[in-house]
């Protein structure tokens, strides 16, 4: 199989705004390169830089060579006309090109065809609701056969049903046309159903690239392991590395905690672990040849339908724990809480130190 080549590449995008002592660095120093068909997420807080990134992949801060740039963009608010029909948004970049009729009404029909919309081209575009009218946007972004497509934000004016159900269209759709994506979003569950690469961006710098099971289950930073969902933080020491980089141990308060550990980290080094609520079984017995076993009693379970939400506590510190709904569990009860050293992430503590207190 052939290697793909990069699509977009981004090198060193130092981005400001405003003027002298009004004068802010929104991006510092962006650097990364998004394969070609690959669907590629800027994910991050508020004001992190990933539409600012996007804006200036568009072109839309350099107006100059904007319109020789192949690419499609959605929009958060969408920006339907209402005064138009479905195919009169659709044909409009077409229209304005003066395009022959015959090879207007051919592409509008293709492309209602590949999000779902065919039969609706006379319908008015108020009588849309807001999943078709973010498909009419999506049509009118592919009339013109971008290389790149830009989504910014476009599920976020949705309810949260309509959201789930579009995530998984936007992802189907980029697969059939097999067009380069960038989506930007702040949400974290959306990010991970869709993409194949996710970047994580906060303060205006690229923290960390991969893809979602990479990033949620072996993050290398501590804003994404908090960012990408709920987690646990223990500050310890490391104590122990295997020779062959498979076990590591490290001291905590709680006890001594097993894990696999990341390329870099050192022997003595003071460090903080990550585990997933989700990533620690309770047994009301304690569990042979099983590791990184604490003891501990249930402050908090509340019962989610999917999971029981708990928090146990362990000394003077409390551990959110999520476990089968089948697992009935109630407060003052005692658990043995464990979890398997591949479920363990551990960061140099000095790194997560900085992250917290720059971003």
């Amino acid at each position: 199989m052939a290697e793909k080549r990069d699509m977009v590449q981004i090198d060193s995008l130092e981005k400001y705004f405003g003027e002298d002592k009004e004068r802010v660095h929104v991006l510092k120093g962006v650097t990364l390169n998004i394969p070609e068909g690959s669907l590629y997420t800027f994910l991050g807080p508020s004001g992190c830089g990933k539409t600012t990134t996007l804006r200036c992949v568009a072109g839309l801060e350099r107006p100059d060579p904007t319109n020789k740039r192949p690419i499609g963009m959605v929009f958060q608010s969408y920006a339907i006309w209402p005064h138009m029909t479905v195919a009169e948004n659709v044909a409009y970049p077409l229209t304005i090109q003066r395009r022959p009729k015959d090879e207007v009404k051919r592409r509008v029909g293709d492309v209602l065809k590949i999000v779902g919309l065919d039969g609706l081209e006379d319908r008015p575009a108020p009588k849309l609701s807001g999943g078709q009218q973010q498909r009419v946007a999506f049509a009118r972004a592919l009339i013109n056969e971008p290389k790149v497509m830009l989504l910014d934000e476009p599920l976020s004016n949705l309810d949260a049903k309509l959201r789930v159900q579009m995530r998984s269209e936007i992802k189907a759709l980029q697969r059939r046309t097999n067009i380069t994506t960038i989506f930007v979003t702040h949400d974290q569950a959306e990010a991970l159903a869709i993409s194949d690469q996710i970047a994580v961006m906060h303060g205006g710098v690229l923290l960390e690239v991969g893809a979602p099971h990479q990033l949620y289950s072996r993050p290398t930073r501590r804003f994404t392991a908090t960012f990408l969902g709920l987690t646990n933080l223990i500050d310890g020491k490391i104590v122990e590395l295997a020779g062959d980089g498979q076990q590591g141990k490290i001291q905590t308060k709680k006890g001594l905690l097993s894990f696999i550990p990341a390329p870099g980290l050192k022997k003595d080094q003071a460090a903080v672990i990550s585990i997933r609520p989700e990533n620690i079984p309770l047994h009301k017995v304690k569990p042979q040849g099983l590791e990184n076993i604490l003891e501990g009693t249930v402050k908090e379970a509340i019962f989610m339908g999917d999971a029981y939400q708990c928090k146990v506590a362990i000394g003077d510190d409390l551990l959110a724990v999520h476990t089968h709904p089948f697992n009935a569990v109630s407060p003052g009860e005692k658990f043995i809480c464990s979890s398997i050293r591949q479920a363990v992430t551990v960061f140099p503590r000095m790194i997560g130190k900085v992250l917290m207190n720059r971003y």
